[in-house]
Protein backbone atom coordinates (compact mmCIF):
# COMPACT_ATOMS: atom_id res chain seq x y z
CA UNK A 1 0.00 0.00 0.00
CA UNK A 2 1.21 3.52 -1.01
CA UNK A 3 2.88 5.23 2.09
CA UNK A 4 1.70 8.82 1.44
CA UNK A 5 -2.29 6.90 1.64
CA UNK A 6 -1.61 5.16 4.93
CA UNK A 7 -0.95 8.31 6.24
CA UNK A 8 -3.58 10.22 4.96
CA UNK A 9 -5.92 7.34 6.09
CA UNK A 10 -4.66 7.57 9.44
CA UNK A 11 -4.90 11.42 9.66
CA UNK A 12 -8.62 10.93 8.61
CA UNK A 13 -9.19 8.01 11.40
CA UNK A 14 -7.45 10.43 14.18
CA UNK A 15 -9.47 13.14 12.91
CA UNK A 16 -12.96 10.83 12.62
CA UNK A 17 -12.64 9.68 16.47
CA UNK A 18 -15.79 8.10 17.34
CA UNK A 19 -17.86 10.21 15.65
CA UNK A 20 -20.40 7.60 13.29
CA UNK A 21 -19.86 9.06 9.45
CA UNK A 22 -23.23 8.36 8.12
CA UNK A 23 -24.34 11.03 10.59
CA UNK A 24 -21.96 13.65 9.83
CA UNK A 25 -22.27 13.47 6.23
CA UNK A 26 -26.25 13.58 6.59
CA UNK A 27 -26.17 17.11 7.62
CA UNK A 28 -24.73 18.32 4.68
CA UNK A 29 -26.93 18.20 1.70
CA UNK A 30 -26.31 19.91 -1.60
CA UNK A 31 -28.00 21.43 -4.13
CA UNK A 32 -27.11 24.37 -7.25
CA UNK A 33 -28.35 23.93 -10.74
CA UNK A 34 -26.40 25.39 -13.97
CA UNK A 35 -28.16 28.25 -14.41
CA UNK A 36 -26.98 31.60 -14.06
CA UNK A 37 -29.13 34.26 -12.08
CA UNK A 38 -30.68 34.64 -8.92
CA UNK A 39 -34.43 35.25 -7.36
CA UNK A 40 -36.65 36.69 -4.62
CA UNK A 41 -40.20 36.25 -4.04
CA UNK A 42 -41.35 39.79 -5.76
CA UNK A 43 -39.10 39.61 -8.56
CA UNK A 44 -40.73 41.87 -10.92
CA UNK A 45 -44.28 42.49 -9.13
CA UNK A 46 -44.94 46.14 -10.45
CA UNK A 47 -48.72 47.79 -11.12
CA UNK A 48 -51.11 46.38 -13.21
CA UNK A 49 -49.93 42.60 -12.55
CA UNK A 50 -52.90 40.14 -12.05
CA UNK A 51 -52.62 36.80 -10.57
CA UNK A 52 -55.19 33.80 -10.23
CA UNK A 53 -54.15 31.24 -7.86
CA UNK A 54 -55.93 27.74 -6.77
CA UNK A 55 -54.12 27.43 -2.89
CA UNK A 56 -54.62 25.90 0.34
CA UNK A 57 -52.86 25.65 3.60
CA UNK A 58 -52.98 23.26 6.74
CA UNK A 59 -53.91 26.28 9.30
CA UNK A 60 -57.10 27.44 7.15
CA UNK A 61 -59.55 24.79 7.37
CA UNK A 62 -57.04 21.68 6.99
CA UNK A 63 -55.88 22.89 3.35
CA UNK A 64 -59.44 23.37 2.13
CA UNK A 65 -59.28 24.31 -1.12
CA UNK A 66 -59.60 28.01 -1.97
CA UNK A 67 -58.79 30.17 -5.20
CA UNK A 68 -57.33 33.76 -4.95
CA UNK A 69 -57.30 36.65 -7.18
CA UNK A 70 -55.76 39.90 -6.63
CA UNK A 71 -54.44 42.91 -9.01
CA UNK A 72 -51.87 45.32 -8.48
CA UNK A 73 -54.00 48.21 -7.71
CA UNK A 74 -50.88 50.64 -6.87
CA UNK A 75 -48.96 52.02 -4.06
CA UNK A 76 -49.85 52.84 -0.42
CA UNK A 77 -48.15 54.51 2.06
CA UNK A 78 -48.40 52.91 5.85
CA UNK A 79 -46.41 55.16 7.90
CA UNK A 80 -43.44 55.44 6.45
CA UNK A 81 -43.05 52.47 4.78
CA UNK A 82 -44.05 52.66 1.03
CA UNK A 83 -46.51 49.00 0.02
CA UNK A 84 -48.15 47.74 -2.63
CA UNK A 85 -52.25 47.76 -2.57
CA UNK A 86 -53.48 44.94 -3.94
CA UNK A 87 -57.52 44.11 -4.60
CA UNK A 88 -58.26 40.52 -4.45
CA UNK A 89 -60.98 38.05 -4.36
CA UNK A 90 -61.21 34.81 -3.03
CA UNK A 91 -63.59 32.01 -3.46
CA UNK A 92 -64.36 29.88 -0.87
CA UNK A 93 -66.41 27.33 -1.68
CA UNK A 94 -70.13 28.55 -2.04
CA UNK A 95 -68.79 32.02 -0.50
CA UNK A 96 -67.07 35.19 -2.43
CA UNK A 97 -65.46 37.50 -0.52
CA UNK A 98 -64.21 40.96 -1.84
CA UNK A 99 -61.17 43.40 -0.10
CA UNK A 100 -57.61 44.51 -0.55
CA UNK A 101 -54.29 43.10 0.64
CA UNK A 102 -51.79 45.77 1.48
CA UNK A 103 -48.02 44.29 0.33
CA UNK A 104 -44.38 44.58 1.16
CA UNK A 105 -42.03 46.07 -1.34
CA UNK A 106 -39.06 44.07 0.17
CA UNK A 107 -40.73 41.21 0.77
CA UNK A 108 -44.60 40.62 -0.60
CA UNK A 109 -46.07 39.52 2.20
CA UNK A 110 -50.02 40.44 3.23
CA UNK A 111 -49.35 42.25 6.19
CA UNK A 112 -52.70 44.18 6.66
CA UNK A 113 -56.10 45.03 4.45
CA UNK A 114 -59.63 44.21 4.85
CA UNK A 115 -60.41 42.35 8.19
CA UNK A 116 -62.70 39.52 6.10
CA UNK A 117 -59.77 38.94 4.27
CA UNK A 118 -57.67 38.05 7.61
CA UNK A 119 -57.80 34.47 7.45
CA UNK A 120 -56.48 34.28 3.89
CA UNK A 121 -54.00 36.59 3.92
CA UNK A 122 -52.77 34.45 6.32
CA UNK A 123 -52.82 31.56 4.28
CA UNK A 124 -51.18 33.21 1.42
CA UNK A 125 -48.33 34.45 3.15
CA UNK A 126 -47.50 30.96 4.65
CA UNK A 127 -48.05 29.39 1.52
CA UNK A 128 -47.73 31.76 -2.11
CA UNK A 129 -45.21 34.12 -0.27
CA UNK A 130 -43.62 32.01 2.05
CA UNK A 131 -39.95 32.00 0.46
CA UNK A 132 -39.76 35.55 0.98
CA UNK A 133 -38.84 34.49 4.45
CA UNK A 134 -35.53 32.92 2.54
CA UNK A 135 -35.22 34.93 -0.90
CA UNK A 136 -36.02 38.93 -0.32
CA UNK A 137 -34.95 42.21 -2.34
CA UNK A 138 -33.50 43.87 0.59
CA UNK A 139 -29.18 42.58 0.08
CA UNK A 140 -28.72 44.85 3.27
CA UNK A 141 -30.66 41.87 5.58
CA UNK A 142 -27.50 39.55 7.30
CA UNK A 143 -29.26 36.13 5.84
CA UNK A 144 -31.52 37.53 3.14
CA UNK A 145 -31.63 39.15 -0.14
CA UNK A 146 -31.67 37.10 -3.86
CA UNK A 147 -30.99 33.58 -3.78
CA UNK A 148 -28.30 32.09 -6.99
CA UNK A 149 -29.71 29.38 -8.64
CA UNK A 150 -26.67 27.53 -8.34
CA UNK A 151 -25.90 27.83 -4.29
CA UNK A 152 -25.90 24.88 -2.94
CA UNK A 153 -28.65 26.03 -0.15
CA UNK A 154 -31.54 28.15 0.08
CA UNK A 155 -31.12 28.04 3.90
CA UNK A 156 -32.79 25.68 6.73
CA UNK A 157 -36.30 25.15 7.91
CA UNK A 158 -36.24 25.40 11.41
CA UNK A 159 -39.53 23.99 12.42
CA UNK A 160 -38.61 20.52 10.65
CA UNK A 161 -35.26 19.80 12.31
CA UNK A 162 -33.13 22.07 9.97
CA UNK A 163 -33.59 20.19 6.42
CA UNK A 164 -32.19 22.48 4.12
CA UNK A 165 -34.10 24.36 0.77
CA UNK A 166 -31.95 22.92 -2.13
CA UNK A 167 -31.94 24.53 -5.93
CA UNK A 168 -32.70 20.65 -7.04
CA UNK A 169 -33.51 20.77 -10.95
CA UNK A 170 -34.92 22.34 -14.41
CA UNK A 171 -38.33 21.51 -15.14
CA UNK A 172 -40.39 22.64 -17.82
CA UNK A 173 -43.82 22.28 -16.31
CA UNK A 174 -47.43 23.30 -17.28
CA UNK A 175 -49.93 25.01 -15.10
CA UNK A 176 -53.33 26.48 -16.00
CA UNK A 177 -51.58 29.74 -16.23
CA UNK A 178 -49.27 28.64 -18.72
CA UNK A 179 -46.14 26.20 -19.29
CA UNK A 180 -42.66 27.69 -18.12
CA UNK A 181 -39.07 26.86 -17.59
CA UNK A 182 -38.75 26.29 -13.43
CA UNK A 183 -35.83 26.09 -11.16
CA UNK A 184 -37.51 23.14 -8.98
CA UNK A 185 -36.41 23.51 -4.78
CA UNK A 186 -36.80 20.77 -2.67
CA UNK A 187 -36.70 19.93 0.78
CA UNK A 188 -37.41 17.10 3.03
CA UNK A 189 -40.00 16.41 5.28
CA UNK A 190 -39.75 13.51 7.24
CA UNK A 191 -40.21 10.66 3.83
CA UNK A 192 -41.91 12.83 2.15
CA UNK A 193 -40.30 15.71 -0.42
CA UNK A 194 -41.75 19.42 -0.99
CA UNK A 195 -41.53 20.92 -4.12
CA UNK A 196 -41.94 24.23 -5.32
CA UNK A 197 -41.80 25.86 -8.47
CA UNK A 198 -39.84 29.43 -9.16
CA UNK A 199 -39.16 31.33 -12.38
CA UNK A 200 -36.22 33.41 -12.64
CA UNK A 201 -38.07 37.15 -12.74
CA UNK A 202 -41.73 35.97 -11.88
CA UNK A 203 -42.89 37.59 -8.67
CA UNK A 204 -43.96 34.30 -7.18
CA UNK A 205 -43.67 30.30 -7.43
CA UNK A 206 -45.92 28.53 -9.88
CA UNK A 207 -46.83 25.85 -8.44
CA UNK A 208 -46.10 24.18 -4.91
CA UNK A 209 -46.93 20.47 -3.10
CA UNK A 210 -46.21 20.62 0.32
CA UNK A 211 -46.26 18.71 3.77
CA UNK A 212 -46.12 19.19 7.47
CA UNK A 213 -43.73 16.90 9.40
CA UNK A 214 -45.58 14.01 11.25
CA UNK A 215 -43.19 11.10 13.39
CA UNK A 216 -45.43 8.31 11.82
CA UNK A 217 -48.18 7.68 9.41
CA UNK A 218 -49.24 9.92 6.05
CA UNK A 219 -47.94 13.22 6.58
CA UNK A 220 -50.70 15.81 4.93
CA UNK A 221 -50.38 18.64 3.40
CA UNK A 222 -48.88 21.72 4.43
CA UNK A 223 -49.97 23.81 1.70
CA UNK A 224 -50.38 23.44 -2.51
CA UNK A 225 -50.84 25.69 -5.00
CA UNK A 226 -50.92 26.61 -8.82
CA UNK A 227 -51.26 29.42 -10.85
CA UNK A 228 -54.14 29.54 -12.49
CA UNK A 229 -53.61 32.79 -14.70
CA UNK A 230 -51.34 35.91 -14.93
CA UNK A 231 -51.64 38.73 -16.93
CA UNK A 232 -49.75 42.36 -16.94
CA UNK A 233 -50.91 45.96 -17.21
CA UNK A 234 -54.41 45.80 -16.53
CA UNK A 235 -55.19 49.66 -15.87
CA UNK A 236 -58.98 48.85 -14.64
CA UNK A 237 -60.67 47.04 -11.65
CA UNK A 238 -60.95 43.58 -12.98
CA UNK A 239 -63.21 42.41 -10.07
CA UNK A 240 -66.12 45.18 -10.65
CA UNK A 241 -68.75 42.92 -11.52
CA UNK A 242 -67.87 40.35 -8.89
CA UNK A 243 -70.69 39.96 -6.51
CA UNK A 244 -70.04 39.00 -2.64
CA UNK A 245 -71.34 35.70 -1.49
CA UNK A 246 -70.72 36.05 2.63
CA UNK A 247 -71.29 32.98 4.71
CA UNK A 248 -74.19 33.88 7.25
CA UNK A 249 -72.98 36.25 10.71
CA UNK A 250 -74.48 35.36 14.63
CA UNK A 251 -77.01 38.12 15.14
CA UNK A 252 -76.04 40.52 17.13
CA UNK A 253 -75.63 40.31 21.32
CA UNK A 254 -74.89 36.38 21.23
CA UNK A 255 -73.22 34.90 24.29
CA UNK A 256 -69.46 34.74 24.00
CA UNK A 257 -69.25 33.49 27.45
CA UNK A 258 -69.60 29.84 28.44
CA UNK A 259 -68.68 26.90 29.77
CA UNK A 260 -68.24 23.68 27.02
CA UNK A 261 -70.14 20.78 27.14
CA UNK A 262 -68.26 17.86 27.07
CA UNK A 263 -69.44 14.21 24.83
CA UNK A 264 -67.12 11.21 24.41
CA UNK A 265 -69.05 8.35 23.01
CA UNK A 266 -68.36 5.83 19.90
CA UNK A 267 -70.41 6.12 17.00
CA UNK A 268 -73.76 4.28 16.86
CA UNK A 269 -71.75 1.15 14.54
CA UNK A 270 -69.15 1.51 17.18
CA UNK A 271 -66.82 2.06 14.14
CA UNK A 272 -65.28 5.05 16.16
CA UNK A 273 -64.62 7.23 18.88
CA UNK A 274 -66.06 10.76 18.65
CA UNK A 275 -65.46 13.55 21.22
CA UNK A 276 -66.86 16.90 21.04
CA UNK A 277 -67.07 19.68 22.76
CA UNK A 278 -69.58 22.48 22.06
CA UNK A 279 -70.81 25.61 23.66
CA UNK A 280 -72.88 27.19 24.51
CA UNK A 281 -75.15 24.36 25.82
CA UNK A 282 -78.40 25.84 25.37
CA UNK A 283 -77.27 28.28 21.82
CA UNK A 284 -79.91 30.61 20.76
CA UNK A 285 -81.42 30.75 17.01
CA UNK A 286 -79.37 33.01 15.39
CA UNK A 287 -76.31 32.87 17.31
CA UNK A 288 -73.70 30.23 16.50
CA UNK A 289 -72.44 27.29 18.17
CA UNK A 290 -68.73 26.49 18.27
CA UNK A 291 -67.41 23.22 17.76
CA UNK A 292 -64.79 21.06 18.95
CA UNK A 293 -64.76 17.72 17.73
CA UNK A 294 -61.40 14.66 17.99
CA UNK A 295 -62.46 11.57 15.80
CA UNK A 296 -59.97 8.91 17.38
CA UNK A 297 -59.32 5.18 16.99
CA UNK A 298 -61.70 2.58 18.77
CA UNK A 299 -59.04 0.83 19.67
CA UNK A 300 -56.92 3.54 21.26
CA UNK A 301 -58.21 6.66 22.71
CA UNK A 302 -54.91 8.93 22.03
CA UNK A 303 -54.82 8.08 18.34
CA UNK A 304 -56.43 10.94 16.26
CA UNK A 305 -57.84 9.30 12.63
CA UNK A 306 -56.22 10.98 10.00
CA UNK A 307 -58.13 11.89 5.97
CA UNK A 308 -61.71 12.33 8.22
CA UNK A 309 -64.56 13.06 5.65
CA UNK A 310 -67.74 14.08 7.71
CA UNK A 311 -70.64 16.39 7.79
CA UNK A 312 -72.13 17.95 10.31
CA UNK A 313 -76.10 17.65 9.94
CA UNK A 314 -79.60 18.74 11.39
CA UNK A 315 -82.09 15.94 11.16
CA UNK A 316 -85.50 14.89 11.71
CA UNK A 317 -87.24 12.04 13.81
CA UNK A 318 -86.46 9.82 10.90
CA UNK A 319 -82.78 10.50 10.29
CA UNK A 320 -83.79 12.35 7.21
CA UNK A 321 -81.34 15.67 6.63
CA UNK A 322 -82.97 18.66 7.19
CA UNK A 323 -79.88 21.23 6.68
CA UNK A 324 -76.07 19.77 5.55
CA UNK A 325 -73.30 22.22 6.79
CA UNK A 326 -70.94 20.76 4.04
CA UNK A 327 -73.59 21.93 1.45
CA UNK A 328 -74.18 25.11 3.31
CA UNK A 329 -70.69 26.10 2.39
CA UNK A 330 -70.37 24.51 -0.80
CA UNK A 331 -68.76 21.45 -0.37
CA UNK A 332 -69.82 17.57 -1.07
CA UNK A 333 -68.59 17.08 2.44
CA UNK A 334 -65.91 18.62 5.55
CA UNK A 335 -62.50 17.32 5.96
CA UNK A 336 -59.94 17.21 8.52
CA UNK A 337 -56.26 15.86 7.59
CA UNK A 338 -55.95 15.93 11.38
CA UNK A 339 -58.88 14.46 13.16
CA UNK A 340 -59.30 17.69 15.52
CA UNK A 341 -61.97 20.06 14.23
CA UNK A 342 -62.35 23.46 15.18
CA UNK A 343 -65.32 25.20 13.62
CA UNK A 344 -68.39 27.24 14.11
CA UNK A 345 -72.20 26.95 12.83
CA UNK A 346 -74.76 29.31 12.90
CA UNK A 347 -78.37 28.13 14.71
CA UNK A 348 -81.38 28.42 12.26
CA UNK A 349 -83.21 25.69 14.11
CA UNK A 350 -86.77 27.17 16.31
CA UNK A 351 -86.53 27.32 19.83
CA UNK A 352 -86.88 23.68 21.22
CA UNK A 353 -84.64 20.38 21.02
CA UNK A 354 -82.69 19.99 17.33
CA UNK A 355 -81.48 16.81 16.28
CA UNK A 356 -77.09 17.18 15.30
CA UNK A 357 -75.52 14.29 13.43
CA UNK A 358 -71.82 14.28 13.51
CA UNK A 359 -72.07 11.91 10.24
CA UNK A 360 -68.80 10.14 9.21
CA UNK A 361 -68.07 9.35 5.37
CA UNK A 362 -64.56 7.84 6.42
CA UNK A 363 -61.23 8.21 6.57
CA UNK A 364 -59.86 8.60 2.59
CA UNK A 365 -58.01 11.26 1.02
CA UNK A 366 -60.00 14.53 -0.34
CA UNK A 367 -60.27 13.43 -3.36
CA UNK A 368 -61.23 9.61 -2.70
CA UNK A 369 -64.54 8.05 -1.58
CA UNK A 370 -64.49 6.29 1.21
CA UNK A 371 -65.88 2.91 0.82
CA UNK A 372 -69.57 2.56 2.35
CA UNK A 373 -69.05 0.29 4.84
CA UNK A 374 -66.99 2.77 6.98
CA UNK A 375 -70.22 5.04 6.95
CA UNK A 376 -71.54 5.89 10.81
CA UNK A 377 -72.45 8.02 12.58
CA UNK A 378 -73.37 9.91 15.94
CA UNK A 379 -76.41 11.96 17.25
CA UNK A 380 -76.82 14.75 19.59
CA UNK A 381 -79.78 16.70 20.84
CA UNK A 382 -79.35 20.25 21.92
CA UNK A 383 -81.59 22.58 23.29
CA UNK A 384 -82.76 25.57 21.33
CA UNK A 385 -83.37 29.02 23.24
CA UNK A 386 -85.28 31.45 22.01
CA UNK A 387 -83.56 34.36 23.90
CA UNK A 388 -80.52 35.87 23.36
CA UNK A 389 -78.53 36.02 26.16
CA UNK A 390 -76.50 40.00 26.07
CA UNK A 391 -72.40 39.63 26.65
CA UNK A 392 -71.15 41.09 29.58
CA UNK A 393 -68.73 43.83 28.34
CA UNK A 394 -65.30 42.22 27.22
CA UNK A 395 -62.55 42.46 29.46
CA UNK A 396 -59.92 44.82 28.21
CA UNK A 397 -56.46 42.80 27.77
CA UNK A 398 -53.51 44.60 28.34
CA UNK A 399 -49.89 42.76 26.82
CA UNK A 400 -46.69 44.08 26.31
CA UNK A 401 -45.27 44.44 22.98
CA UNK A 402 -42.08 42.46 23.71
CA UNK A 403 -44.48 39.06 24.07
CA UNK A 404 -45.22 39.42 20.39
CA UNK A 405 -41.54 38.43 19.55
CA UNK A 406 -42.15 35.08 21.52
CA UNK A 407 -45.68 34.45 19.53
CA UNK A 408 -43.96 35.31 15.97
CA UNK A 409 -41.14 32.99 17.08
CA UNK A 410 -43.34 30.49 18.01
CA UNK A 411 -45.29 30.77 15.08
CA UNK A 412 -42.74 30.59 12.82
CA UNK A 413 -41.45 27.19 14.38
CA UNK A 414 -38.25 29.17 16.09
CA UNK A 415 -39.66 28.07 19.56
CA UNK A 416 -41.32 24.81 19.79
CA UNK A 417 -44.52 24.41 21.83
CA UNK A 418 -43.42 23.65 25.63
CA UNK A 419 -41.39 27.15 25.52
CA UNK A 420 -44.22 28.87 24.08
CA UNK A 421 -46.08 27.12 26.81
CA UNK A 422 -43.87 28.01 29.75
CA UNK A 423 -43.43 31.60 28.42
CA UNK A 424 -47.16 31.85 28.93
CA UNK A 425 -47.24 30.23 32.09
CA UNK A 426 -44.89 33.10 33.52
CA UNK A 427 -46.46 35.82 32.11
CA UNK A 428 -49.55 34.99 34.01
CA UNK A 429 -48.29 34.03 37.25
CA UNK A 430 -46.49 36.96 37.29
CA UNK A 431 -50.01 39.69 36.65
CA UNK A 432 -47.77 40.57 33.25
CA UNK A 433 -51.00 38.64 31.66
CA UNK A 434 -54.05 39.75 32.63
CA UNK A 435 -56.60 37.03 31.22
CA UNK A 436 -60.84 36.49 32.69
CA UNK A 437 -61.74 33.96 35.09
CA UNK A 438 -60.93 30.28 33.43
CA UNK A 439 -62.01 27.09 34.31
CA UNK A 440 -58.89 24.55 34.11
CA UNK A 441 -60.00 21.57 32.34
CA UNK A 442 -57.83 18.00 33.30
CA UNK A 443 -56.41 17.68 29.86
CA UNK A 444 -53.43 15.12 29.53
CA UNK A 445 -49.53 15.62 29.92
CA UNK A 446 -49.41 16.66 26.77
CA UNK A 447 -48.31 20.00 25.59
CA UNK A 448 -49.58 19.38 22.32
CA UNK A 449 -51.04 22.66 20.64
CA UNK A 450 -53.91 22.56 17.98
CA UNK A 451 -52.89 24.58 14.93
CA UNK A 452 -55.23 27.10 15.00
CA UNK A 453 -53.59 28.48 18.19
CA UNK A 454 -50.01 28.96 16.55
CA UNK A 455 -52.34 30.31 13.96
CA UNK A 456 -54.16 32.49 16.20
CA UNK A 457 -50.41 33.32 17.46
CA UNK A 458 -48.73 34.30 13.78
CA UNK A 459 -51.75 36.96 13.27
CA UNK A 460 -52.05 38.44 16.70
CA UNK A 461 -48.07 39.16 16.09
CA UNK A 462 -48.60 40.38 12.94
CA UNK A 463 -51.54 42.54 14.43
CA UNK A 464 -53.88 40.92 12.70
CA UNK A 465 -56.45 40.18 16.15
CA UNK A 466 -57.11 41.85 19.11
CA UNK A 467 -55.34 40.92 22.26
CA UNK A 468 -58.93 39.95 23.44
CA UNK A 469 -58.85 37.48 20.62
CA UNK A 470 -55.39 36.01 21.12
CA UNK A 471 -56.23 35.49 24.84
CA UNK A 472 -59.56 34.02 24.15
CA UNK A 473 -57.28 30.64 22.53
CA UNK A 474 -54.85 30.57 25.82
CA UNK A 475 -58.18 29.92 28.00
CA UNK A 476 -59.19 27.20 25.50
CA UNK A 477 -55.81 25.99 26.63
CA UNK A 478 -56.22 26.24 29.79
CA UNK A 479 -59.50 24.83 29.32
CA UNK A 480 -58.54 21.60 27.90
CA UNK A 481 -55.45 21.42 29.97
CA UNK A 482 -52.95 21.82 27.85
CA UNK A 483 -51.61 24.39 29.68
CA UNK A 484 -51.87 24.30 33.83
CA UNK A 485 -51.67 27.12 35.57
CA UNK A 486 -51.25 26.81 39.48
Amino acid sequence: MNSKFVVLLLVAILFAGNIPLHTAFAQFQQGGVNKEGSWYVGEGLKQGDYFSYSFCHVDYEECSPLQIDFWIKGDRTVGSEEKWLAEAVVYDGAFVLKGDMEMGKVAPEPSGGSENLTPYRAAFKSSIAWLSAYATADIGISGKGPREFKAVSWGKIANIGGEQILPTSIETIKVKGGTFETVKLTWKTGGAVNKVWIVDGFPFPVKASTFTHVAEGIPPAEYIFELLSYKENITSDPFTNVKEVLPKKAKEGCSKNYELTSIKKPSKDFKYLVEIKYGPKNPATGCSIEWFISFKNKFNQEEFLNQVQYDILVVDDNLKPKRSIAQEEGKNFLYSASGQVRTFTIVDESPGTARYVIWIYGTSPDYIVPPLDELDYLPIDITISGEQTISPPKTTVQIPDWIKNNAKWWADGQIDDNSFVQGIQFLIKEGIMKIPSTTQGSGSDSNEIPSWIRNNAGWWADGAITDNDFVQGIQFLIQNGIMRIS
